[in-house]
Parts: C-alpha cells; structure tokens; sequence
C-alpha cells in the first residue's frame, strides 16, 4: 500500500467483512481480535479483486518491508538520509542489510540497488516535470555524486536524457494546451 487511495481501499474491504483494525500503514494492517478463515479469504479475495495482495509468507512480507522503507525515503521523505542507503534500511529494519539484499533479489527478481535507482529516478521525472528545479538541485538533493552521475544513470534507465525527458513533456504539455 503506497497511496492514500490504497489505503482507503483496504479500510472498505476491512469494514465490509467487519473486522476492526488498529492501524493501517504502508503495507501493514494491524488487525483487532483474531480473523477467522473465512474471514482471512475473503479479505485475501477482496484485496486480489481491487488489485491489491495479501501477503502471509515471511519473505515476502519482509520484502513489502523493504520496499515501503524504499519509497518512503525517496518519495515521502523531505530529505533523503546523508547516509549509506544500506545503513539506513537495516537500521529501520533491524536486519544486515547483506540478508535483506539477498532475500529482496530472491523474492523480487532483481536487486535491492536496481530498485533504489529506478525509484530515484523516479522521483527525477516527478522533479523535472514539476519544472521547479533545475537538474544541479536534482541531483544534489538525491545525493548524486555529480550532474553527469545523474544524468549517466537517467539515460541507462529510460533511455532519455533528462533534458530531452524534459523537453519531451514540455511539447506534450503545450500540444494538449493547444486542443
């Protein structure tokens, strides 16, 4: 559960079955009282038909995890943590982050680095296409090494530079101004 909207999806889902819920975060539901198993395969059933899944096995709930630590430091966070990425995510998570790599590229199919840039990059588009930063900000504050780094991984990602990106969306904007 990233958005809001998926949020108030699993809240009707919940209510419509009547379980009481403490809480509902990125990802977790805390649940008051036990679920019957009726109960937990409807919410499952619900959940798979508003496109949402419910996860019951470890790894992949470990993984959800990982992935909501993930968007919430780039996409959520006004600034993202001066530190290493992996010291950030095993300290929330409480795991090495070697173990958490390895069980994320095993559930996941790709790797836990992969992930962190193609969400950095991302929130690169988000950033260019708001129009209110110019690319040095950018990648400052995603802490990239360089302009050129950015840049580099930008185009290895989408195959665009981030001024032809930019561009790109700029003529897209003005053309359906034009309709």
């Amino acid at each position: 559960m990233v958005s809001q909207r998926c949020k108030m999806m699993v809240k009707e889902e919940l209510v419509k079955i009547g379980l009481a819920y403490a809480t509902i975060e990125l990802g977790m539901i805390e649940v008051r009282g036990n679920i019957n198993p009726q109960q937990y395969n409807q919410l499952k059933e619900n959940l798979f038909k508003s496109g949402l899944e419910l996860l019951d096995d470890k790894k992949s709930i470990l993984v959800e995890k990982i992935k909501n630590v993930i968007i919430e430091m780039i996409h959520h966070s006004a600034d993202l943590p001066k530190r290493n990425y992996s010291d950030y995510i095993s300290e929330k998570l409480q795991h090495d982050y070697t173990y958490l790599a390895n069980i994320f590229s095993e559930v996941h199919g790709i790797t836990l680095q992969h992930f962190i840039i193609n969400h950095k990059i991302e929130k690169v588009k988000e950033l260019l296409l708001y129009n209110e930063m110019n690319l040095t900000d950018i990648s400052f504050q995603l802490h990239y090494s360089s302009v050129a780094h950015l840049s580099n991984q930008f185009k290895k990602t989408t195959g665009l530079s981030p001024s032809f990106f930019k561009e790109m969306n700029q003529k897209r904007s003005c053309n359906l101004e034009n309709l």
